[in-house]
């Protein structure tokens, strides 16, 4: 089921099927932006060619195998990722290897805690405003009536009247932090139903655009009806979700080159294009540049010929967000039954959430069911940069204990932690420069969740959408039709609520 009012960007219209010499693309990296550019145009008929430097699919959402101390083969990815009823892109994506939708399992609540003692909860909600928002302040113990008459009515009101792009003019100059507080919300409600929402663009709120964190409420809970309840990966990622891509993609008679690092997009002798890997070259009709912030920055540097003097000025200027570090451990004793599989924390020093894997994940609760233990994963983001990863390792594993007290006695069997600086920053101001899917070259198109697109997306969502709409131009460019992009309503969902937010916004 979709939400009645989802935006729906139709497919460029032409030809179901390539006919005669179908056109060679090299896609630029097998994350989600990558695998969904491919897949379109794998299934359309064009010779691609994915190339991914690492050795396995999926890019920050891929995983690896890896043996513990016990001799358990297990497989380890940087870290939890939520998949929002929203993410009707990269749903549909999956729905290629997975129609019955199995992969996903919905885990019953998304928690909030704070060190204070605050808990939310956003189980049992209406999923649409104004009910959603009218539920949660009735029954929310940080957010009470009384204190209504303090917050800034007029500045509270535009979260219900974001409309995109539009949004992004009103609010993008202006960082998250100066927003949040122009808003005096109640402290304890600024740390769990702000604080802990901006921290998972992996950025401070001082250091992300007020903007971006207006559309992520748009998204999760103010503009659509799918509410913030969310599915995670029953599998590991590999497993459940890239692997059956990349055999998909196989079958369609694509090639995926693994530990290929893209040095430079050059021009071509016979074709348009030659993509510089190692010491070898493929010729190509057209590129998808759908790697991370470093590897685009990298290829466009190492390639003068690409784009022009402000596409290229745009990219250079992209920038990573903070580093985060994930911590997964395997302990000797389970946690407590009632705990959720995934908590949201604010105000425990570095910890911004925990993970119990054993209580969603088959492969994690298998070896929790063989050993007795537990699978425990912590994630800390935007980390100081005066905190080395030792520290950051030690203080993260303090607060797991203050949190969940019983794992004070737990013994470690092993461990594992991913320290990574590799996702994109939107700062404020940002927004006009970033560059989108387009590029001055109409056979080179950039995809991934860096990428400006004027539709109400984030995180996964954008990559999948992106990689559809790089697939999407370079088809229509060949007369070959494209596929549906979807996404939450453009603005706000309740027309009084609107008209109210922009007479407030006049006075």
């Amino acid at each position: 089921m979709r939400d009645p009012r989802a935006v729906r960007v139709p497919a460029p219209a032409g030809r179901a099927q390539f006919s005669g010499d179908a056109p060679v693309v090299v896609v630029v990296g097998g994350g989600i932006a990558g695998l969904a550019a491919a897949t379109p145009l794998a299934e359309r008929g064009a010779r691609v060619v994915l190339c991914e430097r690492e050795n396995y699919l999926g890019g920050r959402a891929g995983g690896w195998s890896t043996r513990l101390a016990d001799g358990s083969e297990v497989t380890m990815t940087r870290g939890f990722h939520a998949f929002f009823r929203q993410y009707y892109n990269l749903r549909a994506l999956l729905r290629r290897v997975d129609p019955s939708g199995r992969a996903l399992t919905g885990l019953p609540d998304y928690p909030l805690w704070h060190a204070s003692g605050h808990r939310d909860s956003f189980a049992g909600l209406p999923t649409a405003v104004p009910r959603n928002a009218l539920a949660f302040l009735r029954r929310s113990p940080t957010f009470r009536w009384r204190d209504l008459p303090d917050v800034d009515a007029r500045a509270a009101l535009s979260l219900l009247d974001v409309s995109v792009p539009r949004v992004y003019e009103e609010l993008d100059d202006i960082d998250a932090a100066t927003y949040l507080e122009s808003l005096r919300f109640p402290r304890a409600a600024h740390a769990l139903a702000f604080e802990v929402f901006s921290r998972s663009f992996f950025a401070p709120p001082s250091r992300m655009s007020a903007a971006e964190l207006a559309v992520m409420f748009h998204i999760y809970f103010l503009g659509s009806s799918e509410g913030l309840l969310f599915d995670v990966a029953a599998d590991p990622f590999p497993h459940g979700l890239w692997e059956p891509l990349g055999r998909h993609l196989a079958a369609l008679g694509a090639t995926i080159r693994f530990g290929a690092e893209v040095r430079s997009v050059l021009p071509g002798e016979e074709k348009r294009f030659s993509v510089t890997i190692g010491s070898g070259a493929i010729e190509a009709d057209a590129v998808v540049l759908a790697a991370d912030v470093r590897g685009l920055r990298g290829v466009v540097e190492a390639s003068p010929g690409l784009g022009d003097t402000a596409w290229r000025d745009r990219v250079a200027a992209l920038r990573t967000a903070p580093r985060f570090l994930v911590s997964r451990y395997w302990l000797d004793r389970p946690v407590d039954a009632d705990r959720p599989g995934f908590v949201g924390t604010s105000g425990f020093d570095l910890l911004d959430n925990i993970s119990v894997l054993d209580h969603y994940e088959h492969e994690a609760r298998a070896w929790s069911a063989r050993t007795g233990g537990s699978v425990v994963e912590l994630h800390g983001y935007a980390l100081p940069s005066d905190v080395d990863e030792q520290d950051a390792r030690r203080r993260l594993w303090e607060q797991l204990t203050e949190v969940f007290p019983e794992t004070k006695r737990a013994g470690v069997v092993d461990e594992r932690h991913e320290l990574r600086e590799d996702c994109p920053l939107f700062p404020a101001g940002g927004y006009a420069d970033r560059p989108g899917v387009r590029t001055p070259d109409e056979f080179l198109v950039v995809a991934g969740d860096l990428v400006r697109v004027d539709l109400p997306v984030a995180l996964m969502e954008r990559a999948a959408t992106t990689g559809f709409a790089a697939a999407n131009q370079l088809l229509s460019r060949w007369g070959v039709g494209g596929v549906d992009l979807w996404s939450v309503p453009t603005q706000g969902r309740v027309p009084l609520l609107r008209a109210v937010a922009r007479r407030w916004r006049t006075l």
